[in-house]
């Protein structure tokens, strides 16, 4: 059975606060595999493919907004079920609630920002996860 991908991004909350190691760290340290990595800071254009099922939402400006703040780390995750390992290991979304053990449970809390800034992003299923890769590593 081949290795699953997934993306995973570092947000720029993450970037900022100097996490990008200790998340690869975490990431590697359950056992997948860093296939590729880049770092960026991404533009409105690229975000609004992103999160295009969020046109229309409220939180959906902030969010932009939030995510062209500064620099954010793409990479691409491998291994057997990775992208359930990996929302796992990245905790529920709301940092208030997130296990502790998880990354956003460990590293992250609430700003009280107009949208929540939780360090990672991943994938939440297959065709999402080609989907985002195709849009942060359109080369591979």
């Amino acid at each position: 059975m081949p290795a699953e991908r997934t993306l995973i991004l570092v947000k720029p909350d993450g970037v900022r606060r100097g996490l990008v190691g200790e998340v690869i760290r975490r990431i590697e340290s359950k056992g997948y595999k860093i296939a590729a990595l880049r770092m960026l800071t991404a533009d409105k254009d690229l975000l609004a493919t992103h999160y295009a099922e969020h046109q229309g939402k409220p939180f959906y400006e902030p969010l932009l907004e939030f995510m062209s703040s500064g620099p954010i780390v793409a990479m691409i995750a491998e291994g057997q079920r990775v992208i359930e390992g990996f929302r796992s290991l990245a905790g529920v979304t709301d940092p208030t609630l997130a296990s502790p053990g998880s990354i956003r449970g460990d590293l992250a809390r609430d700003q009280g920002t107009k949208v929540v800034q939780n360090i990672v992003h991943g994938s939440d299923s297959v065709e999402s996860a080609q989907r985002e890769i195709k849009i942060f590593f359109p080369n591979l």
